[in-house]
């Protein structure tokens, strides 16, 4: 039996969080277009007759420019420590770039490099992405994976497992994730805000469960500024019903979700807001 821990890091919107959910099987981390959906380390365990590896989802990290910003990038850098495999994660669409060599400096040298999203990317730009990738990054091995279809990941998680220790299960063998059940319903509804919500007010929006009496669940949502909650609630409520709507279709039949919003003025820049948030 071998088991261990790998961690996802990279840039954000490189489909980390995709990636983690394909290779279990199940929706473990909330997804969206957004920069910085992530914003705390996600746990996914994969469970095979041969291995158990507890998989480490991670916010993108980034030029920050709240505090909230740093500590995201404090929670990705931490990650990498005391774990047996390094994934770093690039965007086959995107150029290397600045950023990407920024993260790779902080990574250790026997980490594996994923290019993810070969699906859209043309198979030229692929392949310019690995010359680039095995030139310039200084990681042991190379995979083009994507995420969304499945190509390439099994052959991933085959040589994740090769990298592990012999070692004992961490987990019961139906775990899937470890995080607490309010927390994903919080998550559900941050990730189906920012869905329908655009410009600044996406990186606004934090979510927490106040109350939890199944089959009642009731989940604050804090914005920064008086105009981002009539953009939240929507006309006659329509946002707030939609995302109730949706978040319900994922949860265990009969759930009732009573969803409030706040304005808590700059909240991504004052220390005891985050910390009441667990960031």
């Amino acid at each position: 039996m071998k088991s261990g821990f790998a961690t996802l890091i990279g840039r954000p919107n490189v489909g980390k969080s995709t990636l983690l959910n394909r290779i279990l099987g199940s929706k473990v981390s909330i997804v969206s277009d957004k920069a910085q959906t992530t914003r705390t380390q996600v746990r996914g365990i994969l469970n095979r007759p041969d291995a158990q590896v507890v998989f480490v989802d991670t916010p993108g990290i980034h030029k920050p420019r709240t505090l909230l910003g740093e500590r995201l990038n404090d929670t990705a850098t931490s990650s990498v420590g005391d774990v047996d495999v390094v994934l770093f994660v690039l965007d086959a669409t995107q150029p290397l770039g600045r950023g990407d060599h920024f993260v790779a400096d902080t990574l250790p040298a026997n980490g594996m490099c994923v290019v993810n999203k070969v699906d859209i990317a043309s198979r030229q730009q692929v392949l310019d992405q690995l010359a680039l990738a095995g030139g310039e990054l200084q990681f042991d091995d190379y995979f083009p994976v994507s995420a969304k279809t499945g190509d390439g990941v099994d052959a991933l998680v085959d040589a994740i497992v090769e990298r592990l220790p012999e070692g004992p299960q961490y987990y019961p063998d139906d775990t899937v994730a470890d995080v607490p059940e309010a927390f994903w319903v919080a998550e559900l509804v941050r990730e189906q805000l920012l869905a329908v919500t655009r410009e600044e007010v996406p990186h606004s929006i934090a979510t927490r469960v106040t109350e939890w009496e199944w089959p009642r669940i009731r989940v604050e949502i804090l914005v920064e500024r008086d105009s981002q909650k009539g953009i939240v609630i929507g006309k006659g409520g329509s946002v707030l019903k939609q995302v109730g709507t949706n978040v319900r279709e994922q949860l265990a039949p009969g759930a009732f979700i009573e969803l409030f919003v706040k304005v808590d003025k700059d909240w991504q820049h004052r220390a005891k807001a985050l910390e009441r948030l667990g960031y």
